[in-house]
């Protein structure tokens, strides 16, 4: 339970920044208010199931955050663009909300180092799919100017950098002991750095190069594939760090 509720925190807190990250003069409203519905769900649903899993203020943060997302979305609809995004931005309280969950469920040294990972893979997921979301969205505005979608996509692959430097670091200390894993350890590793590390990258540099053509269709195609890559590697990321591997 606590993994999911993890991942919910991440996921919203990395809707929350791409939403900041995109210029909403090139953007339209609506994109907004439907993606912080988004993320009102995705708190709505890490308050409900932390409140009577997780210890600390982990659930009243993402509660908070729902009700700022809903309001933000109000905003979106009147087409109020400074309300709206200062809301995007408060949304961010996903954040606390993501470090509370990690130290709930280990106060150990190191948790510092593990919410920063924490957030980090939040990013990967939440700005991937954020760019997925915002590429489907050039078939209700086909005129919309493709920079927004390539901006999205840089900042995913600068999330996924720095994600795979914080996967090395905390992966040499445990090489040795590969050794003696067991399959179910080494496949889920195997899935972590094919997917979320190796493959990720591919697919948004393939999803880039697509938007030269310019073929927004395709592109989000691709990007369709990059989000099931960039999920699928950090739960097992997450799975690896509930079994003390790396």
């Amino acid at each position: 339970m606590t993994l999911l509720i993890d991942f919910l925190c991440r996921f919203g807190w990395g809707l929350a920044v791409g939403l900041v990250l995109t210029p909403s003069r090139l953007v339209p409203a609506g994109f907004f208010r439907i993606n912080l519905l988004v993320v009102m769900g995705l708190a709505t649903f890490a308050a409900l199931l932390a409140a009577t899993a997780v210890p600390g203020a982990a659930s009243w943060l993402a509660g908070v955050a729902a009700v700022v997302a809903w309001l933000g979305s109000v905003a979106w609809l009147a087409e109020r663009d400074r309300p709206g995004m200062a809301s995007c931005l408060a949304s961010g309280l996903l954040l606390a909300a993501t470090v509370g969950v990690v130290t709930a469920a280990d106060s150990a040294p190191g948790m510092a180092w593990r919410s920063f990972s924490a957030l980090l893979s939040g990013l990967v997921v939440g700005l991937t799919v954020h760019a997925m979301l915002l590429g489907h969205w050039y078939l209700n505005a086909p005129g919309m100017r493709i920079d927004a979608l390539k901006r999205m996509i840089d900042w995913a692959l600068a999330a996924w950098a720095a994600r795979l430097v914080v996967a090395v670091l905390a992966a040499v200390p445990h090489v040795s002991q590969m050794a003696g894993a067991d399959r179910a350890t080494l496949a889920i590793l195997s899935l972590r750095w094919l997917a979320g590390l190796i493959g990720l990258p591919i697919l948004l540099w393939m999803s880039r190069k697509t938007l030269d053509i310019p073929n927004t269709q395709s592109a989000t195609g691709i990007l369709y594939v990059a989000c099931l890559a960039a999920i699928t590697g950090e739960l097992a990321g997450q799975l690896l760090g509930s079994m003390s591997a790396p």
